[in-house]
């Protein structure tokens, strides 16, 4: 039986200040693929981490214009086409009363895109194994600890040299996170 991959090498910390520290020297460092994994928001890991800007909201804008487009094509179907019924002589496509219903497809597409492909897509939920999950220190992350995971995918990654430079940030522990 073989030994199991190695995943990446992951840091322990207790106190944010320090945590938002290391990772700004992880990536002073050089590193690229890693991840942070702390009990609650932080203030400033976003740009400690050097991410790049989410396109979550350029997916809410597109499942917003589409849910008003078909709340307004299927109004305009519904009552100037299929089925046109003159009113008290008022034009059958009269957008005026189409809106409060392409407001609503308007307002439900959006939600429904970020909520999918938004949120679920691009975190690749629901997601029952990673894995972070074989390191026993990591149940802590959702209490009151803070960890660093550096990716053996990374360019720069030497599993010793990788292990010596968290050990180098003053962690609570360093540990090996195999796949």
């Amino acid at each position: 039986m073989s030994e199991p991959a190695l995943y990446g090498v992951m840091a322990e910390f207790d106190e944010q200040e320090h945590f938002l520290e290391a990772i700004r020297r992880t990536r002073a460092a050089g590193y690229e693929r890693m991840d942070a994994y702390s009990p609650n928001p932080l203030e400033g890991l976003d740009e400690a981490m050097q991410l790049s800007k989410s396109p979550v909201s350029r997916i809410v804008l597109i499942g917003a214009l589409t849910g008003a487009f078909t709340g307004f094509l299927l109004q305009y179907y519904a009552s100037a086409l299929d089925f046109p019924i003159n009113v008290g002589g008022r034009p059958l496509n009269s957008w005026v009363s189409f809106i409060p219903i392409t407001f609503e497809l308007t307002v439900l597409f959006a939600c429904l895109s970020s909520l999918f492909f938004g949120i679920l897509g691009l975190n690749g939920l629901p997601q029952p194994y990673h894995p972070v999950f074989n390191v026993p220190q990591f149940g802590r992350a959702s209490r009151d600890r803070f960890f660093v995971c550096i990716e053996s995918k990374d360019a720069q990654f030497d599993a010793t040299d990788t292990r010596r430079f968290l050990e180098g940030l003053d962690p609570l522990g360093v540990y090996d996170v195999q796949e």
